[in-house]
């Protein structure tokens, strides 16, 4: 009797319903399994009118998938890693996490225009819905004006085509995932532009039992160099409770047996930036975040994230 279809939960968007219909494939080439993909909107995509900093909560674009999950409407979610909180609801499991695609922000200008951030008038018009894009825009660039904007990939691209924006800062992977590599102006460099816990990587969800069943194609699907990477910038985010939609980055990168982890906190007026990084054994990645995050404190992360949360609390009323 053939085994029903593995129901595997995701948003809607261009993007995550790509990146879902790639980890699909990869389960019925390994597994031999029917997958069907199950449209889930989350809170995240429904309220599109205020940065994410300002919504509040954590889980802004996995709590409804997660709660598929635990009523069994789904079998499986995939998310953007960087989307999810630190720490998972009772019965959720990480199962895998596939190699990571490439971790780097890219700036989009216009369609065909040669466009380099360094070359960007005064007064320049860069949009980004990321507090830490904001503050290292600002940070490397005082003079551009950078305005919240949020949104499918395509909507804002379209803002640039448009002209509403002289340019807009994304995730690399998102972009060339979409097969839309030709529309990415510059890639930043990683060591001035270092991107948000866990960017670039898929996670994929299960509920906490359901292990053995997915054991087969979720061990070939889980990249190890990967996974050490991420968790050690997860828990870096976590030792500062800092949240997904802080002024945080952190990047993760395993060599050898051993991992180098760099991250930042920075105020997202760009007028603070505190980095710290350092080496670890690639099998003890939360021993590493917890000692990166400890120096980044040490030298005054807790203050500047204080401030950002005070804030988001003044203009909002929410505890962001």
């Amino acid at each position: 009797m053939a085994m029903a279809p593995l129901r595997l939960g995701t948003r809607g968007s261009l993007l995550a319903t790509t990146q879902s219909g790639w980890v699909a494939d990869r389960i019925r080439t390994i597994s031999g399994r029917e997958v069907e993909l199950v449209i889930i909107r989350t809170t995240g995509d429904v309220v599109q009118d205020r940065p994410l900093s300002e919504i509040g909560g954590q889980g802004l674009f996995t709590r409804e998938l997660d709660n598929a999950l635990l009523e069994e409407r789904v079998d499986i979610a995939v998310h953007s890693l960087k989307d999810l909180p630190t720490v998972f609801p009772k019965g959720l499991v990480l199962a895998a996490v596939p190699e990571r695609e490439d971790p780097r922000d890219v700036l989009i200008g216009p369609e065909g225009a040669s466009l380099t951030f360094a070359g960007l008038p005064e007064g320049a018009r860069l949009g980004t819905g990321s507090l830490r894009r904001q503050a290292l825009a600002r940070a490397h660039h005082p003079g551009v004006q950078v305005e919240g904007v949020r949104g499918n990939l395509d909507t804002r691209i379209q803002k640039v085509d448009d002209g509403e924006l002289d340019g807009i800062f994304l995730a690399a992977a998102g972009v060339r995932r979409l097969g839309w590599s030709h529309r990415i102006s510059e890639a930043l460099d990683l060591a001035a532009w270092p991107p948000a816990p866990g960017q670039g990587a898929l996670a994929i969800v299960a509920r906490v039992g359901d292990e053995d069943s997915i054991r087969g194609w979720a061990t070939e699907l889980n990249h190890g160099p990967t996974e050490a990477a991420v968790t050690a910038e997860r828990t870096l985010l976590h030792t500062l409770e800092a949240g997904c939609q802080l002024p945080v980055a952190a990047l993760g990168l395993p060599f050898d047996r051993s991992l180098r982890l760099r991250a930042m906190v920075a105020d997202p007026n760009g007028r603070r930036l505190v980095r710290a990084e350092a080496t670890g054994r690639l099998e003890s990645p939360e021993a590493l975040g917890r000692q990166v995050a400890e120096v980044l404190l040490a030298r005054g992360a807790d203050r500047i994230l204080a401030d950002v949360r005070t804030a988001v609390l003044e203009r909002t009323g929410v505890n962001g």
